[in-house]
């Protein structure tokens, strides 16, 4: 039942987002945009509908997955220090490699002028940071703990390396930073709905062929283990496939927070810990906060549109501080 609402509701913020804007349209008129693929319903907003929901949605299922493997209900995609290795890298690409200018036609304006030398560092680094993190957890054995901690100690690391940075750079240069750091949907072309497709739902798969292996792992390691679960196996690219899917993300959008953390402490709240029915919900509402958020973005102060990180970050923050009260007063 659960998961036919939040898909009812999904199909309804869909078709809301691609109504409203800076010219609102009816509904019946985005249907006809749509089905004959003209039109701004079609041609601006849809993209970016889409994104939003895919990226929610994986950002929400790597939340749900991190989670469980570390044992650890404040864990997320960026838990690794992914986040923070990825504005480092996207720093790096505007100072060093000089890739934000201030430019524009009609009036001054801060624009990222080599987006694929950002977004490539960017992703680069959040590997980097997952990988030193995953070697670690390899030879050293350490516990789910450990992992987290390491993953604030290399999120410190590189965010120290950034102010760094930021150190030496100009006015322009550290306005380009800090646009690239709010998180933002308008960035994204068709290509790259395409790559995040592509990449996510291979992952998507895996998660839920997995689900029971999860169940077992939620219900302690000693347990999955009796059961036949290979638990290193399983945590190690729970890890790596949810790090690779936040690392993707961030690296074309920005850091876009509390989506994979609300997400799964939302379903958990309702239907329970079964990952059979957790992660396919995760999905759902997890596009679902992403989505709204950026509707909110878009018309809030409409014509201008805000960067929908801060969207989700304003929202985010109090949900999830209530359902942390909550669930201290039950």
């Amino acid at each position: 039942m659960f998961l036919t609402v939040c898909a009812i509701v999904l199909v309804i913020s869909v078709l809301v987002a691609l109504s409203i804007g800076s010219a609102n349209l009816p509904i019946s008129e985005v249907v006809d945009q749509i089905v004959n693929q003209n039109g701004i319903a079609w041609s601006i907003r849809f993209p970016r509908v889409l994104v939003a929901v895919v990226a929610g949605a994986m950002l929400a299922v790597a939340g749900t997955v991190m989670q469980c493997i570390l044992k650890n209900p404040l864990s997320e995609p960026y838990t690794l220090g992914l986040s923070q290795a990825a504005a480092f890298g996207a720093a790096f690409a505007i100072v060093i490699l000089d890739a934000g200018n201030m430019f524009s036609n009609t009036k001054d304006a801060v624009v990222i002028s080599n987006q694929y030398a950002v977004t490539l560092c960017a992703f680069v680094f959040s590997l980097i940071s997952t990988g030193v993190v995953l070697v670690l957890t390899r030879l050293t054995r350490v516990s789910p703990e450990a992992i987290v901690l390491s993953g604030v100690v290399m999120g410190s690391v590189f965010a120290a390396a950034r102010t760094a940075i930021q150190y030496f750079a100009n006015e322009i240069q550290l306005a380009s930073i800090v646009y690239w750091t709010f998180g933002d949907l308008s960035r994204i072309t068709l290509d790259n709905l395409v790559l995040i497709t592509v990449v996510s739902v291979p992952v998507l798969i895996y998660f839920i062929y997995n689900r029971w292996n999860y169940n077992a792992i939620d219900a302690g390691i000693d347990t999955a283990s009796s059961l036949g679960v290979n638990v290193s196996r399983h945590i190690l690219v729970g890890m790596v496939l949810s790090s690779l899917v936040a690392a993707l993300i961030v690296s074309l959008m920005g850091v876009i927070g509390f989506v994979g953390l609300l997400a799964p402490h939302m379903v958990r709240r309702v239907i329970g810990s079964d990952h059979r029915f957790v992660i396919p919900a995760s999905v759902l509402v997890g596009a679902l906060i992403l989505l709204i958020s950026d509707t909110l973005a878009r018309t809030i102060i409409s014509p201008l549109v805000l960067p929908v990180g801060v969207i989700t970050s304003f929202l985010g923050g109090p949900l999830f501080l209530a359902i942390l009260i909550r669930g201290y007063r039950k």
